[in-house]
Parts: structure tokens; C-alpha cells; sequence
């Protein structure tokens, strides 16, 4: 009797549903890349607009991220001019390219479109869309927490039986490291389907039973024009339509019923924790869960651990609880992360300042403004703090009353890493190809280098330098490992025997650099100016990562996190695992050590953990 109430049930769901929705089109754009050197990407907007606007018919555009292809300032404005000239409405959502590279941490674009979400109806149905990263670092696509906040809000205005499409600019699918919390999320309502780009090519995708649908790009890639997908919604039926603008040649290949979904199948496994049950002798001491996304190393000063998240807000927790002892708000978020000087901190904030807080109570001691967005790391030397901008200035600040000492305005795009001092040098990279020198007293140039990609996703920007014996060493998105010459600036050797990539760190002892690849291992190279081989490697089996925590050794141990929240120790006397905790499945940043088997760890989720031995 159960059974048959149920399906009665569902069969007035069902039909209640279709009888909602009333037939209407819309066209379905993904991956623009506004930004192109040749500008193709921008002819091929204008041309699918013209196209779409000489049409009937059409309610609405949707746009489903990389809107840009750097996500700069510049071509968001010029993204948004050529939308604009549409004749009818349209929503936008960005992707991992306007935002993992941005200079202003993803601020520009929701300031620019006045919005980075949308939720509407229309005859029917509910549309909702939301941003995806990852933001200013690289990892997995990540759904930000405060999104998923927003999310959670809107989900509980619409009635049960009321169909909604989804739209983000990811797969629901573990490319997104929290794709569960979006369609555990989505599965207890009426979720007809959800739409992303992302892969660049139209496929049918099955995500837990929510049907799927990944809109090809607007790009030409190799044929003569671009193209995009118009979107035909019946009573019963959505038909996905490829069109080709100009003649108007249509491909129909794609098409959902208008139903409730069966949504139990799992068929993507959740993360599991099991392999804390291995390690015993770490464990987590006290865990604490910001609003937003925190992609920065925290501070500690004077038993206060310190961050800031992607809402701007700069935290002040209790060392030893991990309660919040205060806060302080900026206008923009915050990916800096925050160096000590005496008993204040100082720190960047995509507002467009400097910040310089008391340890103690969050307590404003000074603000310099730079030009634009500062997601660079300070740090500290005696009085004076070096920090990089996205007004594509370096400056070196009076620590204790903020004045600038000397401005560097050499650069070509944003600092967002911070700079290493080696002698009377400061060096950093910028997401403009190359890594600076400057003399840390005056600011002057005295060289720069490139490791000969004209590419700027491909620069030195995102890992923190080391330098051993008068060499440099980095390691960048080429996969190589690049030993320079710190006086000249010249190349002494490059090696990708191991497929490096942004992570880098040093021993104490001055004879290794140690580098995390992207499959599974942890390597080392002995420090010289010839070039070397890989010395040892170590498999920690955490699979493919791509994420910039750098390594950091103390007293033998040496310690790093990866992009599914797991943090790691290796003996390096050993040379083998020692432990690994996960304590999130989103990107862990670099660690805070405090002490060997004592750390400090945040994620990009907006974890904030001190790890710590029996």
C-alpha cells in the first residue's frame, strides 16, 4: 500500500511538472576565452551575438564561464562590451580561467557583470547558476563556500515539484573536488538537468541520475567559424540544437525529458578519511570552519593563528582551542598571505590595500593603497615589508608606519606569491613570463629572467623561490625545474625528468631542493650549479596533483599538502612516508610549521586545522 502511495505520488509530481512548463528557447554559450592574441575569440562572439540576435524566439543567453581566457580586468570589460550587445537578456557565470589567473581574485568580474550567480524563473522553470574556480591558485574545480551558502538559500525558496536546470561552469563530477555537496544538494528537489562547458566539446554526461549536458565551446578550434547550442524546452521534451552562425547550420543531437529524475544511484564514490586510521600518531586537534574560501597561509602571533578568506574577512583564532578571538573585514578578498612584524601582521587584500593589524585584537594600525587588487604575500625583513601587486608595482613598506621606501613599476602583470630575500636581493615572479631580481634597498632592476614560454600561464608566478649557494631554483606550469644564476640571471640547468610543477621548497642543510611532481612523488635534487638528476623520490601514492603548496622542512621532516586535503611527512633521512592526514577534499595550502609534527593547515574550503602528534 506504501508502494502504490508513493507512486501516486510521484506520477502527480511528474505530471504537475510538466504541466509548469511552457514552451520557450534559449541559447546555451560556453567558453569564450575573450582574450585571444589574434583576436579570434572576440570575432567569434561578435558573430554567434549577431547571429542570435537576427533570430525569433529566443528568451534568454546563458553563458557558462571562461568567459576570459585570463580573467584580467581588461578583458572582462571587453567580454561584457560585446555581451552587451545583445537584444535580449543574458546571465554569466565564470570559470576557472577568469578566475585562476585573475589579478583582482575574481572581484572584477562580479563588480564588472554586478553579479558572479543568478537564480530566475522563467514559464516554469527555475534557473540557477553559480561560479566556479579555482581562485588565484591552481587546483580542482571548487564550488566556493559562500557559494554553496548562496546556493542553499535559493534551494529552499523552491517548491518540491517546481523543475530546475543547473548550471555551472564544471561537470558535476569529481572535477569539482565538493561536486557531492552541489548534487546531494540538487537531488532532494526537482533537478530536470544541469548544463556546463568547461570540456569544450557537446556531450551527454549522467551525474548520479541528474542527466547531463557539457555545451561545446564558441571557439572555431580548427574549423573556419565557432559555434553554440540553442536550447528548445517543450512540455515534455528539452532539445539541444548545435548551430553554426552565418548559413545557420543546425545539428540536433541532444535531448532530456522533462520528468522527475531518479537521483539514488551514486556512482561517484565520496571522499573517504580512512586513511587517517593508518596514520594513528597524527591527529587533528581542533578544526575550524571560516564562511569562505581560504586560499592562504595562516600566521601566528603570540598563540594567535591569522588568515584571511575570500570574503575579505581576516581572522584571529586561539592557538590553542581554535576559537575566534577576532576578526576584521576588508572590501575585497583576501588571498595574501599574512607575515608577522613584532606583534602585528600584515597583509594584502583584493580591495586594493595593505593592512597592517595588531595580533593581539585585529586592531588597525595602518592602510596603504596601491592601484589595484594586492593578492601577493608579504614578507618581512627587520623594519622593512616587500609585497607585489596587481597594479603591477613591487614595493618595499616602512613595517611599523607604512610608508613606501621604494616602488618598483617595471612589471607586466600581478604578483600573487611571495618574494624570497637572498642577500641584497628580493626575487618573485609575476603572471608576466618572467622572475624578478630587484636590490632590495633601492627597488632597481637588476635582472629578470624567463624561462622561455611566451605563454603567461606558463610563468613563475605561483611558487615561492629558494635559493642555495648563489643559485635560485623555481619551478613552474612548464614542468621543469630551473636552476639560475643569482648575480647574472642567467640559466645554469633545466630539468622535467619528474613533471615538477609549482611546488618547490629546500633542506635546512642546504644540500637538497625538493619538489612535489603531479603523479605521486615527492623528489629531491642535490643543489648545484651543473645540472642534476633526480637524487632520490619518494611514492606517497596521492595520485595526479597540480596544486602550489611548497614543501617545508624542519628537523628531518619534511611537510606538504595536496589537492584532495591531504597532508603529508616525509623522513627525509628515511626517505619514506612517515604519516599523511586528510583533512578536507579541497587544496591545502602551504603549512604552517610550528614545530616538527605540529602544524598549522588551511584549505581551500575554508578549513582552518592544527595538526599535531601524540
Amino acid at each position: 500500500m506504501k508502494s502504490l502511495l508513493i507512486s501516486c505520488y510521484l506520477l502527480l509530481v511528474f505530471c504537475t511538472a510538466s504541466a509548469q512548463v511552457k514552451p520557450f528557447r534559449f541559447a546555451f554559450i560556453s567558453d569564450t576565452h575573450i582574450g585571444s592574441p589574434n583576436g579570434g575569440a572576440e570575432e567569434d562572439l561578435r558573430r554567434t551575438i549577431a547571429d542570435i540576435n537576427s533570430l525569433q524566439g529566443i528568451a534568454f543567453v546563458i553563458v557558462t564561464g571562461d568567459v576570459t581566457e585570463l580573467g584580467t580586468d581588461a578583458e572582462i570589460k571587453l567580454a561584457r562590451q560585446i555581451l552587451d550587445s545583445l537584444h535580449i537578456p543574458y546571465y554569466v557565470i565564470p570559470g576557472n580561467h577568469d578566475t585562476g589567473w585573475s589579478e583582482s581574485g575574481g572581484v572584477s568580474f562580479k563588480t564588472i557583470f554586478g553579479y558572479d550567480s543568478f537564480s530566475f524563473e522563467h514559464n516554469g522553470i527555475r534557473f540557477l547558476g553559480c561560479p566556479s574556480g579555482p581562485y588565484v591558485r591552481m587546483s580542482d574545480g571548487h564550488v566556493p563556500r559562500e557559494a554553496v551558502m548562496w546556493l542553499d538559500k535559493e534551494l529552499k525558496k523552491i517548491p518540491a515539484d517546481k523543475p530546475i536546470i543547473f548550471f555551472n561552469h564544471y561537470p558535476l563530477d569529481n572535477s569539482l573536488d565538493n561536486w557531492y555537496e552541489i548534487t546531494d544538494r540538487l537531488k532532494s528537489k526537482n533537478i530536470l538537468m544541469g548544463l556546463c562547458g568547461h570540456g569544450h566539446a557537446n556531450s551527454s554526461r549522467n551525474w548520479e541520475g541528474i542527466p547531463g549536458v557539457m555545451g561545446r565551446s564558441n571557439l572555431r578550434a580548427r574549423q573556419p567559424i565557432g559555434g553554440y547550442n540553442l536550447v528548445d524546452v517543450k512540455a515534455d521534451t528539452v532539445y539541444f540544437t548545435e548551430r553554426t552562425p552565418g548559413p545557420g547550420t543546425m545539428r540536433n543531437w541532444k535531448k532530456v525529458a522533462v520528468k522527475k529524475h531518479n537521483y539514488d544511484t551514486v556512482l561517484i564514490s565520496r571522499p573517504t578519511y580512512t586513511i587517517n586510521d593508518s596514520f594513528p600518531s597524527i591527529k587533528t586537534k581542533w578544526t575550524y570552519s571560516a564562511a569562505a574560501n581560504v586560499i592562504s597561509t595562516p600566521a601566528v602571533v603570540k598563540n594567535v593563528v591569522v588568515f584571511g578568506n575570500s570574503n575579505g574577512v581576516v581572522e584571529g583564532l586561539d592557538l590553542l582551542t581554535g576559537k575566534r578571538k577576532w576578526s576584521y573585514k576588508t572590501k575585497g578578498s583576501i588571498y595574501s598571505s599574512p607575515a608577522v612584524f613584532n606583534d602585528n601582521i600584515i597583509v594584502g587584500s583584493g580591495d586594493g590595500n595593505i593592512y597592517c593589524l595588531t595580533g593581539k585584537a585585529g586592531k588597525l594600525v595602518w592602510k596603504l593603497t596601491a592601484g589595484a587588487a594586492v593578492l601577493g604575500s608579504p614578507v618581512v625583513d627587520g623594519r622593512i615589508v616587500y609585497i607585489g601587486a596587481s597594479d603591477k608595482n613591487f614595493r618595499a613598506i616602512d613595517a611599523a608606519t607604512g610608508k613606501i621606501i621604494w616602488q618598483f613599476n617595471g612589471l607586466k602583470g600581478p604578483v600573487v606569491g611571495a618574494p624570497l630575500i637572498e642577500g641584497n636581493k628580493i626575487i618573485f615572479g609575476a603572471w608576466d613570463t618572467f622572475l624578478y631580481a630587484l636590490d632590495r634597498t633601492t627597488g632597481t632592476l637588476l635582472w629578470k629572467w624567463s624561462n622561455g614560454s611566451t605563454v603567461p600561464n606558463y610563468s613563475p608566478a605561483a611558487c615561492t623561490p629558494v635559493a642555495i649557494d648563489g643559485v635560485v631554483y623555481v619551478v613552474a606550469p612548464d614542468r621543469y625545474i630551473s636552476a639560475i644564476d643569482i648575480e647574472t640571471g642567467v640559466t645554469l640547468w633545466r630539468n622535467n625528468e619528474a613533471t615538477v610543477r609549482e611546488s618547490i621548497g629546500r633542506s635546512m642543510d642546504g644540500k637538497f631542493i625538493y619538489a612535489k611532481t603531479m603523479n605521486d612523488e615527492m623528489v629531491a635534487f642535490a643543489t648545484s650549479r651543473d645540472k642534476q638528476k633526480v637524487a632520490w623520490k619518494v611514492d606517497c601514492k596521492y595520485g595526479y596533483d597540480h596544486v602550489p603548496s611548497m614543501l617545508v622542512e624542519k628537523d628531518d621532516a619534511i611537510y606538504f599538502g595536496t589537492k584532495n586535503g591531504v597532508v603529508y611527512s616525509i623522513d627525509a633521512i628515511g626517505k619514506k612516508v612517515v604519516w599523511a592526514h586528510k583533512i578536507d577534499n579541497s587544496m591545502v595550502n602551504t603549512v604552517q610549521v610550528l614545530q616538527k609534527d605540529q602544524l598549522i593547515v588551511s584549505t581551500m574550503d575554508g578549513k582552518v586545522v592544527l595538526l599535531g602528534g601524540r
